[in-house]
């Protein structure tokens, strides 16, 4: 009986992904070979309430054995009537997330698997949950897969689905005025005469003045008035801000070597009233001076605020209104020689997609959002990230990246000082390639840095590094390839491209054991209707994968194979393991017995061996 196989675009490479790299926090194997899976739901709760996800069912983890035992006609017919049903009780998740193109048959050459996607929910239909109860059935997803999450995170899904009543808009019990900091009032009111010298606000008296800005406020449904958290919280005593949330601490260090303690710190010590208008007012002089300051002339002034330093206030202003006051969790800015870290404690409302594409606003905070708008930070229009991503681009700095935390949930932005097109980089693409390359456009300069700078690059990731269309990336990188400046590996969206001739990519099937010369088999599948091909292991080859090394047995391994100079791709050989596995976490380890062939960071033709072997 012919049927549909897909058509979702994705499918291809996050099952090519799957196969290859095993789970991830956004995709999940489930066997399902005795029956619906149980812990269907507490994964379909955890991706909804996270960044959504792919579950795959005919696929089976035998420790670090990848088996594709598949399904048949009838599993995958009754899986699907199981699921629907299931996903239309309410005793097994309280919201139906998925239409019937959500769920797709793959076959490879008559093996069958089912795969459900599932989307990020809105804010405003979170939480997902399994069962009738909300506190003992909402998952979210981290690097270890599903987890339950606490009463203080579901709390927070609930407020933050709400947003119509804020929570910084809250009036507080049993706090007044003089819970506040007078100097950090008046010292607002200067900042705001100076952004809006004609505002009508600037005659008014303080009372009145701080009623505007909604310090003090009258609740509607319950006719209380008074300080409001976010007043507290912008202009409060550290004393009183404690009383009312005991795990606030504002936090900046300066750090000048990663092994090394903070050089300079900000945080509550007693010198100061450690509330959120003073914390922005001291740390953002300290960031922008770390700047570099051109000579520009605007109407004849000099200017001395550039895109950077509108970055940067943006980044720091957005680290305090977006956060989640009510978690466990401090918020930290971090300074070293080469970036800036924001950390905030809560989640993202919005996905990283909807970040970097701008233009959405949805603010937890938005009380404090309003008291910051009038500095000329945190934007409503849903420009702020626009412009930390455009002030960092100005500079050909690398683009600024955000990622979410759990347990506790922090939401962090890396912005990197280091350029793609610094003279390393380019000096070293001028060695590869002669003077042709600073003949490239500039889309082509950028993702060949791109490419050299970070070993691997992919249409997605240029996506958000390039202002070009994806299907014209692609040309581009075809370009590219035909010009031998770049060469892929992989097969369709899950394509990767390296610097021509450095031999970055480490073709599977000269993965092999661990003291065997013996490469691991695998059989080829194709998506039907596709050119895709894919390289996987399936249960029919009975392949045992390399076993897990202590930590001694590993060290000793390596030191073994690193008494000449190899590649990292070398060493991946000899242990059986992933590459990129063995550049993040072996080397690293390692460093302090390893030696580079060349001191530039992320060489290409970068070898390895241990430091005070004889030539």
């Amino acid at each position: 009986m012919a049927r549909r196989i897909y058509k979702y675009e994705d499918l291809q490479p996050e099952f090519e992904r799957l196969l290859q790299d095993k789970e991830s926090d956004e995709l999940e194997f489930k066997t399902a070979a005795g029956g619906f899976p149980k812990s269907f739901w507490s994964t379909y709760s955890s991706f909804a309430n996270t960044n959504g996800g792919a579950i795959v069912f005919g696929v089976k983890e035998d420790g670090d054995n990848l088996i594709l035992d598949g399904l048949d006609e009838t599993q995958i017919s009754k899986y699907k009537k199981d699921f629907f049903n299931g996903m239309h009780s309410k005793q097994n998740v309280n919201i139906a997330l998925l239409k019937e193109d959500d769920v797709y048959d793959v076959e490879f050459r008559g093996v069958h698997f089912l795969f459900f996607y599932i989307p990020r929910v809105d804010r405003s239909l979170k939480p997902v949950y399994c069962g009738l109860d909300p506190y003992t059935g909402t998952y979210r997803r981290d690097l270890d897969g599903d987890y339950h999450c606490s009463r203080e995170e579901v709390n927070s899904m609930f407020s933050d689905a709400n947003l119509a009543s804020p929570i910084d808009g809250r009036v507080l019990q049993n706090f007044s005025k003089e819970d506040l900091d007078p100097a950090s009032i008046q010292q607002y009111r200067r900042r705001f005469e100076q952004w809006n010298p004609d505002h009508v606000w600037n005659k008014l008296p303080e009372d009145q003045f701080l009623e505007k800005l909604n310090v003090f406020r009258k609740d509607r449904k319950t006719g209380e008035y008074g300080l409001t958290y976010a007043g507290l919280l912008m202009f409060g005593t550290y004393s009183a801000i404690m009383d009312e949330n005991p795990n606030f601490f504002p936090d900046y260090q300066e750090i000048t070597d990663k092994d090394s303690r903070w050089v300079d710190r900000i945080c509550p010590d007693g010198n100061w009233e450690s509330n959120l208008f003073q914390f922005y007012s001291r740390v953002l002089p300290i960031l922008q001076n770390f700047l570099p300051k051109p000579f520009i002339l605007e109407d004849n002034q000099r200017k001395t605020e550039t895109p950077a330093h509108v970055a940067v206030r943006e980044a720091l202003a957005n680290m305090l209104v977006h956060a989640d006051h009510t978690e466990n969790a401090t918020l930290n800015v971090y300074k070293y020689p080469n970036k800036m870290v924001f950390s905030n404690p809560g989640t993202m409302l919005i996905s990283p997609k909807q970040f970097y594409h701008g233009g959405e606003s949805i603010c937890r905070n938005k009380y404090l959002q309003t008291m910051f708008t009038f500095l000329g930070s945190a934007e409503k229009a849903g420009s702020g990230a626009d412009k930390i991503v455009h002030g960092w681009e100005k500079q050909n700095w690398k683009r600024p990246y955000i990622v979410e935390r759990s347990r506790p949930n922090k939401v962090i932005l890396t912005m990197s000082m280091e350029s793609l097109l610094d003279e390393n980089v380019k000096n070293g693409l001028i060695k590869l390639f002669g003077e042709r390359v600073e003949q490239l456009p500039q889309p082509q300069l950028m993702a060949l840095a791109m490419a050299y700078s970070e070993e691997e690059i992919t249409n997605e990731r240029l996506q958000y590094a390039l202002d070009i269309h994806r299907a014209d990336i692609t040309k581009m990188l075809s370009d590219m390839c035909a010009n031998h400046l770049l060469e892929s590996s992989g097969h369709g969206r899950g394509t990767k491209y390296h610097v021509y001739g450095t031999n970055v990519a480490l073709p599977e099937a000269n993965v092999t054991l661990p003291d065997s010369n013996v490469a691991l088999p695998k059989s080829n599948v194709t998506l039907p209707g596709s050119n895709v091909t894919l390289e996987c292991y399936t249960s029919e080859s009975n392949v045992t994968l390399p076993k897990r090394y202590t930590k001694e047995q590993l060290r000793e391994k390596v030191i073994i194979i690193c008494s000449d100079w190899v590649t990292a791709e070398q060493i991946a050989g000899q242990l059986g393991r992933d590459v990129r596995y063995v550049k993040s976490h072996v080397l690293v380890q390692m460093a302090d017995v390893l030696e580079k062939m060349y001191d530039v960071p992320h060489h290409p033709r970068q070898k390895y061996r241990i430091k005070g072997t004889l030539e």
